[in-house]
């Protein structure tokens, strides 16, 4: 078993929600030690949209190891190096975005698995030992065991193959990205329309009939959340670190600016 559990995975199979905190804005280490202080689950350190390099994804992937917040890298592709160059480097997930077929799919479980459930390339010492010399056999299976895969569907017709892309052995969890399937739909920003509603149950029930975890993203407004948490979300992306920071301080000058002088 690795050194670091993986703390996200435990609070899902324990049926809890897993809230995750989006990282745009960061550069520096200590956010890892933030984001658990502030109670969040798992750190989405987001390769898609933003300028951040694997070396610091990496650098933030082990400084959240020890605090015991889950490093989940977005990454910016479908190909295998994206995924195995930051597991390699500490993170504890990989989420896959744009997944739009089966064979996608389990092209990112391939890429995040060692054999016999994968195909990812073995490596020496990991970070999730603490660099422990421990055997080729021990690490596989205990990564394999701790590493959190997800995929992202973003389109409607991804929505309609759930149910089998969430049977595809490996796969931990799907992430609606909302964003993106109300964009494809044609409603942008329309988070409660009934096509999303009917989007989130088809994607919860899949998970269910397999056992795996429905995740949600780009719904911040706290009465659709409740909702969608209601149906039965529970890997939670609940924010980012430029809105969280926006949302702070125009709180703050908006209160300074209404002081009477």
């Amino acid at each position: 078993m690795a050194i670091y559990p993986n703390h996200t995975r435990r609070q899902l199979e324990a049926g809890k929600i897993a809230i995750g905190m989006g990282l745009r804005l960061a550069r520096t280490v200590d956010i890892a030690t933030i984001g658990k202080t502030c109670g969040y689950d798992w750190l989405f350190i987001d390769m898609e949209h933003n300028s951040m390099d694997v070396d610091m994804a990496a650098q933030i992937s082990m400084a959240s190891l020890a605090v015991g917040i889950t490093p989940i890298v977005r990454v910016p592709g479908k190909e295998h190096h994206h995924a195995s160059r930051l597991l390699d480097a500490g993170a504890q997930g990989i989420v896959v975005p744009h997944v739009d077929s089966v064979e996608e799919a389990r092209r990112a479980v391939a890429y995040c698995k060692y054999p016999p459930i994968g195909h990812r390339s073995a490596m020496g010492v990991l970070p999730q030992y603490g660099y422990a010399s421990v055997s080729v056999g021990e690490s596989t299976a205990g990564a394999n065991a701790e590493t959190f895969v997800c995929v992202m569907l973003e389109t409607p017709d991804a929505i309609a193959l759930a149910d089998e892309i969430a049977a595809v052995p490996g796969i931990d969890s799907i992430l609606i990205g909302t964003n993106d399937l109300c964009c494809e739909m044609g409603i942008p920003g329309q988070f409660g329309d009934p096509k999303v509603e009917a989007a989130y149950r088809t994607v919860i029930d899949a998970c269910r009939k397999h056992g795996i975890h429905p995740g949600m993203g780009g719904v911040y407004d706290p009465k659709l959340m409740e909702k969608y948490i209601g149906y039965g979300m529970r890997f939670i992306l609940s924010g980012g670190d430029m809105g969280f920071l926006m949302a702070g301080a125009r709180e703050r000058a908006n209160f300074l600016h209404g002081l009477k002088l």
